[in-house]
Order: C-alpha cells, then sequence, then structure tokens
C-alpha cells in the first residue's frame, strides 16, 4: 500500500484533468455513483479512497467524510468540502462502531490487496439499515483487460492494442499500480462477512474506445458494464 500511496503522489492533476477530458466518460460514473448513493440527504458517509473529491464537488459533501491515503489528492478534496479525518489507510484507522448511513469505495478497492479486513471494518461501523457501496472497474471489464494488459507491458503504446485503444486511455502509472479484483471476488467476500441483501448497478458497457462518444445510462446488473456498483445493505 505505500507504493501505492507514492503512485498517487504527485498525479492529482493528472487523475482530475483525464477525467475532465474524457467528460462524457465521467458523466457515465457520476451517474452510476449518484444512483448507488441514493438519497444522501440527512445521512452521515465515508469516503475510503475520496481522492480529489472529484465525484463529491457534484453532489452535496457536508455530511461527507473521507479518508485519502494520497496528501496530494486528499488537500484537493478538503477544499472541495469533503472533511478529510485521515491522511492515511483505512487499514490504520479505528472507525467507531455504526457510526455511519454509508461508506463507500469509488474506484479504491482496486488498489487494496486484501479486501476482507478493509471490508469488516467497514461493515461495523455502518448502522442497521446503512449500505456498504463499491464501484469500481472490474478485472474482468474490458477495461480491467485494458488496464491489465497495459500494466504488463508496461505502456499502451504496443502493437497488441493498436487500434482498440480509447483516445485518451487511463494514466498508465495509476492503472498499473491496481490490483484489479473481479465482481465476483468482491460478492464472495461480502457474503463471507454476512451480507446477504445485493443491489448491482453498472455503466460503461460500450467498448472503451467509444465509451467517451456519449453518456451512457445506468442499468441494473454487473455483467456487462466497464464500472460496476455493489450495493451491500446492512
Amino acid at each position: 500500500m505505500t507504493e501505492v500511496k507514492q503512485k498517487f503522489d504527485g498525479y492529482a492533476a493528472k487523475y482530475d484533468e483525464w477525467f475532465m477530458k474524457n467528460d462524457n466518460l465521467f458523466t457515465s460514473e457520476l451517474r452510476l455513483f449518484k444512483k448507488a448513493l441514493g438519497d444522501i440527504e440527512g445521512k452521515k458517509l465515508l469516503s475510503v479512497g475520496c481522492g480529489s473529491g472529484l465525484f463529491e464537488s457534484y453532489i452535496d459533501s457536508s455530511n461527507i467524510e473521507g479518508i485519502e491515503p494520497s496528501e496530494d489528492m486528499g488537500q484537493i478534496a478538503v477544499k472541495r468540502g469533503v472533511n478529510v479525518i485521515k491522511f492515511g489507510l483505512i487499514e490504520d484507522v479505528d472507525l467507531p462502531e455504526a457510526a455511519y448511513d454509508i461508506i463507500y469505495f469509488n474506484g479504491s478497492s482496486s488498489y487494496m490487496e486484501d479486501l476482507v479486513p478493509v471490508y469488516e471494518k467497514s461493515l461495523r461501523a455502518i448502522k442497521d439499515g446503512g449500505k456498504l457501496v463499491l464501484l469500481d472497474v472490474p478485472k474482468e471489464s474490458a477495461f480491467g483487460f485494458m488496464y491489465l494488459l497495459g500494466k504488463s507491458l508496461n505502456t499502451y503504446d504496443h502493437e497488441y492494442l493498436q487500434g482498440t485503444m480509447p483516445e485518451l486511455p487511463y494514466p498508465l502509472a495509476l492503472a498499473s499500480s491496481g490490483v484489479w479484483h473481479s465482481t465476483e471476488e468482491k460478492i464472495e467476500v461480502l457474503k463471507s462477512l454476512g451480507v446477504t441483501k445485493f443491489s448491482f448497478y453498472q455503466t460503461l458497457v460500450k467498448n472503451p474506445m467509444y465509451t467517451n462518444e456519449e453518456p451512457e445510462e445506468v442499468i441494473e446488473g454487473y455483467k456487462s458494464g466497464g464500472y460496476v456498483a455493489i450495493v451491500a445493505e446492512k
């Protein structure tokens, strides 16, 4: 995890810039983010790996706390209204029991090796009737394959990828530092921790070459999307 922190430090501006240049893709992901969180009015939320708070800047962040390993990104999140309670790892934070209505990981599970302890800790910190929301690029998706191949080749500029890449791919340094879990893996972890009620939503169902052509709607399920939300009810 120390490596992840170092990877993201210095990349805050590039992270935001990528989303702003891929504005239609960002709109698709933002729609999924809002759908998965649902009505947050009057609720207390925790963002695990809140990054730069880019997504939070498009919703009411007054009741959102954040944990972020990268101080570069976390400082931007603070300016955007997120109350960053820890510049560090969730593994090093003692979360109070039953303190939050919603805890969410927006892309951050992809930078964690062992999901069991962090999900277990999060579930303990959620009130009865609350929910744990996991949004991610699935390992098995077209985006997941693209990032893993780029990571393996240490470049996107390879003959294997010619004619397959979006115009502005996700920064390789950030993709390469990811672990990339499958949706089924995350579901099994949650089931092992006693979760029985699930909802699933997805977007970015087009080939990555075309996902920035226009915003996509959110649809139910998880077997087609390049960005997937698991909503686990406690």
